[in-house]
């Protein structure tokens, strides 16, 4: 390419930006109120101004290797600095211009060093370095533009485009340097014509920045992956001319060391990217030295409804999860109220859980009273007489116990595992966590209450359906009525007695059917002492024709409950029917009765089929959902809600193909305490 080219390329190159200067010096069409970043500018413009003539000279003026670097150097330190004004960094705070001038600093300190290096070595960190730049610059040109109003954009885009088309064409021109380790002429001819005929963008954008934000608000979003973005490439710059050194001097091995290094650098920084832990400090380090405020609230506050709002089931789940995305925690558990308890309801990252707390514990009352969350780390609440309970010292990681309060009461709460990254507990981040806590308590308040109407509408439904069942029985009941008035006149007639008996047998199995779809509805009855050891050996007799037969162990003789004992002898068999049923003829059912403590445990465990989690956790206790043909689906819930009212528990552990264990909890009874309390 003939020199007189080159020159007259970066001299248009120095003769357009020498114009421009003008213009942004001298106000052009604007008032002295719209010209931010002037000053900015006019330097930016003036050092290419000096960029262009060096460059241009260069040609028939000898200028030694640290001028033409230095020239480089500047111009494009100078349009990064354009860049980070308009997105307000420098305002924003000392640490990113403090970054970005180190990078600057390197990659000038890379420059002169290059002199004292082999030629091949020096040639590709001088490439590399000035690739570096341009990516850079990139970088913040596609920062400045993400995500901007209408408004801003029609002022920026002019000068976005110029400046990303001025640091495009030098990535361009050095990628293609770097690969085919050679500058190509006619491009470093080209590229002074090239910035040249960038400068009207400029200008247009000129005439626009009356509408230029003085400080632009960069999302945490944007700098998130501008951050990743920036990072990945300084490291996989630095790795390839580490790279290029081992092939440097690794000499025969040479070429599998380079290959060898840049595969496991690039393995590396896939993994670090995929990271959670690395992804979570990223995240708290930009909200700490780049933000005056930890959290985006718009940004949280979207994602925060969006996940507890999405359809489908796992409220639970999306709650749990929500909360721990405002913390980058691990994991946790949620404990919905249950009557006068708080039960475990679901789990996220962690093990199920089977501790339930009651609800006038002193735990549970300190939260609702004084709206505390608790830091499970330091071991004590903020009263130091309220002692954490077992059950949460035992849980796995448990870092923050973020109380669910929705009209001053006390919904739930959630317990947190532990951050991936410090996060500092400070007002903002409590006071963000309560409120967040407020919100999802709502949402799993609105689930119980539509629950609760489901279940109000599902026994009216029975309801209904025994007023149906209750005509047909009168129906029969006036048929058999009729038959028994004629039996006294026909009672020597063999076929009237033929026809009573059909009658009787289909009157016998049609009332069969119908109660076999009600359930059996206790008479009223006072809750007296009941021996347990004799009710079950009654309702282990009553299963005595069936196969598998069941079986009973009794550990403890004597033991007594304050109950009803016929509804109770209802709830404990139908539990052996349910096992007898699930069980194959060559299996086993047992029924074991024994003492724990202040209450009494009776276990009936079969070797049938068993049952899944999922099956126990969303079918087996829900109301009118059955597996049987003939089942209505309401024995198990009115088993457990009648011992949940003796003040006991149910607790089921099975495993498909292995069996089940049903292990019923209920307070010992004893006179001598019910005559104290009396």
């Amino acid at each position: 390419m003939p020199t007189s080219i080159t020159a007259f390329s970066y001299a248009s190159a120095a003769l357009a930006f020498l114009l421009f200067s003008v213009l942004v010096l001298t106000g052009w069409r604007q008032r002295p109120d719209q010209r931010p970043h002037q000053r900015v500018l006019a330097t930016a413009s003036l050092l290419t101004v000096l960029w262009g003539a060096v460059m241009a000279s260069a040609t028939v003026v000898p200028w030694a290797p640290w001028v033409l670097h230095g020239a480089e150097w500047l111009r494009n330190a100078a349009w990064t600095s354009v860049l980070l004004a308009m997105l307000g960094l420098w305002q924003r705070g000392a640490r990113t211009f403090q970054a970005s001038l180190a990078v600057y600093g390197a990659m000038l300190l890379a420059s002169l060093l290059a002199q004292q290096l082999p030629a091949g070595l020096a040639f590709h960190v001088l490439a590399i370095g000035r690739l570096g730049m341009a990516v850079l610059g990139m970088l913040l040109v596609e920062q400045l533009y993400r995500d901007r109003s209408v408004q801003v954009r029609w002022a920026m885009k002019f000068i976005c485009l110029g400046l990303g088309a001025l640091f495009a064409y030098d990535f361009y021109l050095y990628s293609d340097m770097l690969l085919l380790r050679e500058l190509d002429p006619e491009l470093w001819a080209a590229r002074g014509l090239v910035n040249a005929l960038i400068v009207p963008l400029l200008a247009i954008s000129l005439l626009r920045r009356a509408s230029w934000p003085a400080q632009l608000a960069v999302s945490r979003r944007v700098a998130f992956h501008s951050a990743a973005l920036l990072g990945s490439a300084v490291y996989l710059l630095a790795m390839s001319m580490a790279a290029y050194y081992l092939r440097f001097v690794g000499g025969t091995w040479g070429g599998l060391m380079q290959l060898a290094f840049l595969f496991g650098a690039t393995f590396l920084l896939a993994g670090v990217l995929f990271s959670g832990s690395f992804r979570a400090w990223l995240k708290v380090f930009i909200s700490k030295h780049f933000y005056r405020y930890n959290y985006d609230y718009r940004e949280e506050w979207l994602a925060f409804t969006r996940t507890l709002s999405a359809t489908g089931p796992n409220l639970g789940e999306r709650t749990i999860s929500a909360l721990a995305e405002l913390v980058e925690s691990q994991g946790g558990a949620l404990w919905i109220r249950r009557e006068q308890r708080f039960e475990p309801l679901a789990s996220w990252h962690v093990q199920a859980q089977q501790a339930s707390e009651p609800a006038d514990s002193g735990f549970c009352q300190l939260m609702e009273s004084k709206q505390w969350l608790v830091e499970v780390a330091a071991h004590h609440l903020h009263d130091p007489e309220v002692p954490l309970p077992p059950w949460l010292l035992a849980f796995p990681k448990a870092w923050l116990v973020v109380p669910l309060l929705l009209q001053g009461r006390l919904a739930g709460f959630v317990v947190l595992m532990a951050s991936r990254s410090e996060v500092k507990l400070n007002w903002e981040v409590l006071d963000l966590l309560k409120i967040a806590g407020t919100q999802a308590a709502s949402y799993l308040t609105q689930q119980e209450a539509d629950n609760a109407l489901m279940l109000a509408r599902q026994f009216d439904s029975f309801n209904r359906l025994s007023t149906f069942v209750v005509h047909d029985l009168k129906n029969l009941v006036a048929q058999l009525s009729l038959m028994t008035a004629n039996a006294e006149k026909h009672a020597d007639n063999p076929e009237f007695q033929r026809d009573m008996m059909e009658t009787v047998t289909l009157s016998v199995q049609k009332m069969k059917l119908m109660l076999q779809k009600l359930s059996r509805t206790a008479s009223p009855e006072r809750a007296t002492a009941q021996d347990l050891g004799q009710l079950l050996a009654q309702a282990v007799a009553l299963k005595a024709a069936f196969e598998p037969k069941p079986t009973l162990q009794l550990a403890d003789a004597g033991l007594k409950v304050l109950a009803e004992g016929e509804r109770l002898e209802r709830v404990l068999g139908h539990l052996i029917q349910n096992a007898i049923e699930a069980t194959p003829r060559d299996g086993k059912v047992c029924v074991r009765l024994a003492r724990d403590g202040d209450s009494v445990l009776v276990a009936v465990a079969d070797t049938g089929t068993g049952m899944s989690e999922e099956f126990i956790r969303e079918r087996l206790f829900k109301p009118f959902d059955s597996t049987k043909s003939a089942g209505m689906g309401i024995g198990a819930f009115e088993s457990r809600e009648y011992i949940h009212q003796l003040g006991g528990t149910l607790q089921v552990r099975s495993t498909p193909e292995q069996g089940t264990t049903f292990t019923v909890s209920l307070p010992l009874y004893r006179q001598q305490t019910i005559e104290q309390a009396a």
